[in-house]
């Protein structure tokens, strides 16, 4: 495990390899871990792979001002890759919330990610097209539960945190399971503040008297074009890909969309053999 201090914070993160910077974003409920399979097959391919832990998950430092709006994580992920890429843009990966926040870093800091890779999650304009789809509201019922006082973080935690088991079947393929993984998981959500942190990202999402004022700029920017060329990835049995299949018009660059058959939500880990070896073509040789 390594640290590095970027925006104001301490960030942990795990690497493999030398070469160009390879930067991959987790999402919720997951830690940098969640990248084990495509970190090996990036290090053998002549990259720096580098995971973070995203502000507030454990072991990277819980911000004192609370702040989890999308321009600040945004920031993070810029301040990160000038701290970890010598000058020179990275790649960058993200799946779920980490796909979240690439969007924003892809639009608003486009001079710092060479190629870019996204998964599970659509572009913004078509998550907010989807708010008013029952189906997705249906999908995304976390997101309203989560807005409440108190009442997730005792549900999360209940049980061994049986709603974390819920939502990894609910978003995988029929069968799949990680059940070392979602171990590893529990126990990163079970330090003090964590959760919290962790559901402060949602409640930031609807609740603008949550953003950081001082990021206007970064905010208006995130609304741009995506000029980085990206590849988007979504599983077969994801309903999310009914939403990333028609969000080309939101990208200026080359720009391409594909599906991997037989795997849900986490598709890097249900099918991780192919989504790295599309992860590997799309970047090129180092």
């Amino acid at each position: 495990m390594n640290h590095l201090r970027a925006n104001g914070l301490d960030f942990a993160y795990i690497e493999q390899g030398t070469g160009p910077l390879v930067l991959l974003l987790h999402g919720f409920p997951d830690t940098a871990q969640t990248w084990s399979h495509q970190m090996s097959a990036l290090a053998a391919a002549g990259y720096r792979a580098v995971a973070p832990y995203l502000r507030g998950y454990a072991p990277s430092e819980i911000p004192p001002d609370g702040f989890y709006d999308k321009a600040t994580l945004a920031t993070d992920v810029a301040a990160l890759i000038r701290a970890l890429g010598g000058g020179q843009p990275a790649h960058l990966v993200g799946q779920d919330w980490g796909a979240i926040i690439s969007y924003a870093v892809l639009a608003a800091f486009p001079e710092l990610v060479r190629r870019s890779v996204v998964m599970a999650v659509p572009h913004p304009a078509q998550v907010a097209k989807s708010m008013l789809d029952a189906k997705h509201i249906h999908r995304s019922f976390h997101w309203w539960f989560f807005q409440l006082p108190d009442l997730p973080e005792k549900a999360l935690v209940d049980n061994d945190f049986a709603f974390i088991d819920y939502l990894w079947r609910y978003w995988t393929a029929p069968g799949y399971e990680d059940a070392a993984h979602l171990r590893q998981v529990k126990a990163m959500l079970a330090e003090p503040g964590v959760l919290a942190a962790t559901l402060g990202y949602y409640r930031a999402m609807l609740d603008p008297k949550k953003w950081d004022p001082r990021l206007h700029e970064v905010r208006q920017a995130m609304d741009r074009p995506i000029a980085v060329p990206t590849l988007a990835l979504c599983g077969s049995d994801d309903l999310r890909g009914e939403l990333m299949h028609d969000q080309a018009p939101y990208f200026c660059g080359e720009y391409r969309y594909q599906e991997v058959a037989g795997a849900g939500h986490f598709l890097h880990r249900e099918k991780p053999g192919e989504v790295t070896q599309l992860m590997l073509d799309w970047l090129g040789a180092p």
